[in-house]
């Protein structure tokens, strides 16, 4: 996958495109953290939520820039990380086993984009995760208009649905804590 994800990225810089869009193909997010700091040895910054991304998308796209030296970017790049393309050292992480592991002098870099992905990823779920209860309701009336509305069925549907709504706040109460988490760090950089 990331073989893919950085041809794909190289054959938009080649062409010259002013924007990438990429999704996480990556088992972590930390891992596409990783891969945006290697999109920005080759040319292309980090920029946010991609406006072609679907709204409420579990996976949506992301848009990384075309820097101004891209080109000097990219040869320097290819240069002295020739196998790159090819599943060798990429530039910035380790050697050898999980290629996005980040070296020392990147872990900063790829922290900051780490909460920056993840800020912009929570902004997609917030207005998606609303209707899952009120669903959840209406989906409740069909079981109930079939064994009729007795104050029995009441009950469990109302306890089923009562579940459902306290894991739904406390996915929700999750997302809140890692939004205000992941701002902090940001604030605490000079990160907007």
């Amino acid at each position: 996958m990331l073989k893919a994800q950085l041809a794909a990225l190289l054959r938009d810089s080649s062409q010259g495109l002013d924007r990438h869009n990429a999704r996480n193909l990556q088992r972590s997010w930390r891992n596409f953290a990783a891969f945006a700091y290697v999109a920005e040895q080759y040319g292309y910054r980090y920029d946010g939520l991609s406006p072609f991304s679907p709204k409420g998308s579990p996976n949506p796209y992301f848009a990384l820039r075309r820097l101004p030296d891209a080109a000097e970017r990219a040869a320097w790049s290819g240069q002295h990380y020739p196998t790159a393309t090819e599943g060798g050292q990429l530039s910035g992480m380790r050697p050898g086993g999980s290629r996005l592991r980040p070296l020392a002098e990147a872990r900063q870099d790829v922290d900051l984009l780490h909460a920056r992905i993840m800020v912009d990823y929570s902004r997609t779920h917030r207005r998606r995760g609303l209707t899952a209860p009120l669903v959840l309701l209406a989906v409740m009336l069909i079981p109930l208009s079939q064994t009729g509305f007795s104050c029995e069925s009441l009950l469990v549907c109302g306890g089923i649905w009562l579940v459902f709504a306290a894991l739904w706040l406390t996915g929700l109460v999750i997302a809140r804590r890692r939004y205000a988490k992941y701002s902090r760090v940001l604030r605490g950089s000079g990160v907007d």
